[in-house]
């Protein structure tokens, strides 16, 4: 490992670090030198430039401070790199040799570990036990080649509790060098992390000693609505490459399609052992590749199958209130705080449609409104929207779908017939036969040794 001061004469020899702020989307980073490969999208995110350096790839990232919109209106202090977090993701081709600057502008030091990378010990980035921390205001140097394709994860070894719930992680993407038969040619890629953080409403900064309560479950630091919708076109092949760094499992979930698990952050998975899925797990610090046909049309559902992943700003300490007739004291509550708001008797969807002052700097629990009304989602959630007319390499979101006539689902205003009833009442598998009528013997020995009948 190197390290130096960051002066302007180390400066002026590293590749000049490029830096992102916007929260939306960027266009894939098409190759303009080295090996040619099928860039990835990351949803709400971006590609880090690099530069080729005598046949070695450079890139250079900055761990510092960061400012993240994790939906509209709503903003967190953060730890990241280069502008954002999570981090840029990088992407390399297999066989290639990387170096990776990485400069240190947070407030103690820090290092990264290349997650599911084969590369020398030394290299590894584990703070004290592979090399020596990067200290605040160092630049460390790494350098490995690339050697297997696949997806995978960079994200501190160095006070890792603190760094990597203030959001410090990135992506890597290494393609393959040449066709491989295990991995597909796909007309869209896209990448995203599954991220955690527990933000009191009106604050800006994570609780970092949370372990499980968290209120905001977030891809790539971003929550429902704040999501981009994944936009691809009818019959693309479509890859998604999802990494889990949060403190519990996702399973996640899409509407409308079959998709297969085609890799983890081991590689690409043996085509025999694949099979249909609509929901795959992505357990901690895994990575799962799914891929799938996208030969449906509509706007379909994508999504962390626990229910309370797609909320946010939850509070954990709430009382169901559900068959509760609470009028009478609400009305009393109300001469007192005007504003009061009676929720939960009928269920949560009210909070949706409610107009409840909310604190600076937060967002509803539940929000998002759709073509047919409240959506009523938060979290880890967003939309696969799958276009006859998207043109290939476009990623524009091509606004809600136009269902043909006589395609959704619609309200029945008939009379509605008596529901019919099982004549006999359901009993016991195995009943016992009956004994009904029959005279039964009870023979009852007492102490003094006479039997009575």
């Amino acid at each position: 490992m190197a390290a130096a001061s960051v002066s302007r004469v180390a400066m002026a020899a590293l590749p000049e670090p490029v830096f992102q702020t916007s929260p939306g989307t960027m266009a894939p980073l098409v190759p303009n030198s080295g090996r040619p490969y099928n860039p990835a999208v990351t949803l709400n995110g971006w590609t880090l430039p690099w530069r080729m350096n005598q046949g070695v790839k450079e890139f250079h990232l900055v761990a510092e401070p960061v400012v993240r919109e994790m939906a509209p209106g709503f903003k967190a202090h953060l730890w990241g790199y280069n502008g954002q977090s999570p981090g840029p993701t990088i992407e390399v081709v297999e066989g290639d040799r990387v170096r990776i600057f990485v400069t240190n502008r947070l407030p103690e030091h820090t290092s990264i570990h290349w997650h599911g990378q084969r590369l020398p010990n030394g290299m590894d980035g584990v703070s004290g036990l592979t090399q020596k921390s990067i200290q605040p205001g160092k630049t460390c140097v790494y350098e490995f080649v690339a050697r297997r394709p696949g997806t995978f994860m960079y994200h501190p070894h160095a006070d890792e509790m603190t760094q990597m719930a203030m959001g410090m992680m990135g992506m890597w993407v290494t393609h393959p060098k040449a066709k491989h038969p295990m991995i597909d040619e796909v007309d869209r890629d896209f990448c995203f992390l599954l991220n955690a953080y527990d933000i009191d409403p009106g604050s800006y900064t994570p609780k970092i000693m949370t372990m499980l309560d968290f209120n905001l479950w977030s891809w790539n630091s971003r929550i429902f609505p704040g999501i981009d919708s994944l936009n691809v076109r009818l019959g693309d092949k479509v890859r998604i490459r999802v990494g889990n760094l949060t403190m519990t499992n996702h399973p996640m979930h899409l509407h409308g399609h079959e998709f297969t698990v085609t890799g983890t952050d081991g590689g690409p998975t043996p085509k025999g052992s694949r099979w249909p899925e609509v929901t795959a797990d992505v357990a901690v610090g895994q990575m799962r590749q799914i891929e799938f046909l996208a030969d449906e049309e509509g706007d379909w559902a994508f999504h962390c199958h626990k229910s309370h992943h797609t909320m946010n700003a939850m509070g954990h300490a709430i009382p169901t209130m559900i068959g509760v007739d609470h009028r009478g004291v609400a009305k009393k509550i109300n001469n007192l705080i005007p504003d009061y708001m009676v929720m939960g008797e009928r269920g949560m969807a009210d909070m949706g449609e409610m107009e409840m002052p909310l604190p600076d700097n937060t967002v509803p629990m539940m929000t998002g409104e759709g073509p047919f009304g409240g959506v009523e989602m938060g979290g880890m959630f967003s939309v696969l929207k799958v276009r006859r007319d998207q043109k290939r390499g476009d990623y524009k979101d091509p606004g809600w779908f136009k269902h043909p006539a006589g395609t959704v689902a619609y309200e029945y205003e008939g009379p509605l017939a008596e529901p019919a009833r099982f004549k006999s009442e359901g009993g016991q598998s195995m009943p016992l036969a009956s004994k009904a009528n029959k005279p039964m013997e009870v023979q009852i020995r007492k102490p003094a040794g006479r039997a009575e009948h």
